[in-house]
């Protein structure tokens, strides 16, 4: 039997699917996935839009029924290239996030199929979102971090977050990511 998380990422896979778009599963519900003992009341999903328009990619959600949050949404979403819905059914915000070149496309290729409350469906890996926690560098996110790494332990491909924090930096010219990672491996030790 399928939670109702697991419903509405069934809806999602259907949805998406009959549109032809890959997609994957990031932010706290992966890491729930991923051995973060947390509760979220939000679904975030990246999703590859290739040459679906915004508005038939949004008519398609709302016929799965979700709802736009928001009520400007073209320019929203062309400013942020998110997606603001809402799931009628079970009222949890879900955040479609329009993957750009790069990082995103690189997470897609390596998220996995994985079981999400009866639903199986693309997970980002957990060594790429441990990356993404880390990039986000909000508390809530960092210590969402640390409960995937303690939740992997040796399982984890230290040296693939590395590289990818390291690829961030140069990217963002910021020097920051990986003494975090340092941080959290450390804290994850103790």
């Amino acid at each position: 039997m399928r939670s109702p998380v697991g419903e509405l990422l069934a809806r999602v896979q259907g949805t998406l699917g009959a549109l032809g778009l890959r997609w994957y599963l990031f932010g706290a519900q992966a890491a729930i996935v991923h051995g973060s003992a947390r509760l979220t009341a939000d679904v975030d999903i990246t999703v590859e839009q290739g040459t679906v328009p915004t508005r038939e990619l949004i008519r398609a959600m709302e016929g799965a029924g979700f709802a736009l949050r928001i009520p400007d949404s073209e320019d929203f979403v062309a400013r942020t290239r998110v997606v603001p819905l809402t799931d009628e059914r079970t009222r949890l915000p879900v955040d479609l996030v329009l993957a750009g070149a790069g990082f995103e496309e690189l997470f897609m290729e390596r998220a996995r199929v994985m079981d999400v409350g009866g639903a199986r469906i693309p997970v980002a890996r957990a060594e790429d979102l441990v990356a993404m926690k880390v990039l986000a560098g909000r508390p809530k996110d960092l210590e969402d971090a640390l409960a995937v790494i303690a939740a992997n332990g040796e399982e984890l491909d230290l040296d693939l977050v590395r590289s990818t924090l390291h690829s961030l930096e140069e990217a963002l010219a910021q020097s920051d990511l990986l003494p975090a990672l340092e941080g959290l491996l450390r804290d994850a030790r103790r």
